[in-house]
């Protein structure tokens, strides 16, 4: 049980009362001679094997500190003591099948999601977009109700210019739902739209116009739609440029450019791989 703290006289006063400040205390009340208390202390050990961060398990053993169990009132073995802010809040007592252990710690342990969410948070604090994406995406499809993971992708999808994607996502968050960071993102995402379709990108496209096989122009124009995050108009564009001239380096470095900007596990980035190597190989 390297995961475990054994509570005695001498860090009671630290771990139930201090360290319930801060996070969560279990504390399973157990003695050798009765095996169930063994093996509800062995199980939780092994349930609570990487949640550290959020609960501290510890055990008191009745036999060599009966005056702690008597602090907190013990009767019968096993018994199981939730602890937070010195104060006792939930428990279990008598023998537990493992579906009745998941289910108490379930009401407390932090769900998957959420722990993707504040990865997710974090990555986007530190500008790290790319990384953020394959992350908060696998909280959404963890469960895609909830509206502070829509915002947290909504604004990774306007960062990496899923516009479309964006708009569609923000529509569906309740009224209720909508605060002050629904509102910024709102903002962002006219921004976005507005960029998308910039002066400069829409003289490409008049010049583009008149001038259909321009490569140079096609080549500019993608450039600009990639700084703007269109990208799957910046790959079509500089694919169908590849498809018709396999000797057209200069457009073929552009679009492994844009590929590599796209973020890991995105869609459009799998899509054109797999084309371009259909066409290569």
């Amino acid at each position: 049980m390297t995961n475990s703290l054994a509570i005695n006289l001498e860090n009671f006063q630290q771990v139930i009362i201090e360290e319930s400040k801060t996070k969560l205390v279990l504390v399973s009340f157990w003695a050798q001679q009765i095996p169930e208390s063994v093996a509800l202390r062995d199980k939780l050990a092994m349930a609570l094997a990487n949640c550290s961060d959020t609960l501290l398990f510890s055990t008191v053993d009745c036999e060599s500190q009966g005056q702690i169990a008597q602090q907190f009132g013990i009767q019968s073995l096993p018994t199981v003591i939730l602890v937070q802010d010195g104060q006792p809040i939930d428990g279990l007592t008598g023998p537990q099948t493992d579906a009745t252990i998941n289910e108490f710690l379930d009401k407390y342990l932090p769900k998957q999601q959420d722990v993707l969410l504040a990865e997710a948070k974090t990555l986007l604090a530190e500008n790290k977009v790319s990384e953020a994406f394959p992350i908060i995406t696998q909280a959404y499809q963890l469960d895609n109700e909830r509206a502070d993971i829509k915002l947290v992708l909504s604004d990774v999808y306007i960062q990496t210019g899923k516009i479309t994607e964006a708009e569609a996502l923000l529509k569906s968050i309740k009224m209720i739902d909508q605060d002050s960071a629904y509102q910024s993102l709102m903002a962002k995402l006219e921004l976005a739209t507005q960029a998308a379709d910039s002066p400069e990108i829409q003289a490409l496209e008049q010049q583009l116009a008149s001038d259909a096989d321009n490569v140079q122009l096609q080549q500019k124009l993608a450039a600009q739609y990639s700084q703007v995050n269109r990208h799957d108009d910046a790959l079509t564009m500089l694919f169908l440029l590849v498809q018709k001239d396999g000797a057209d380096i200069a457009s073929k470095d552009l679009l492994l450019d844009v590929l590599k900007s796209l973020p890991e596990g995105d869609a459009l980035a799998s899509k054109y791989r797999r084309k371009l190597y259909t066409l290569m190989y």
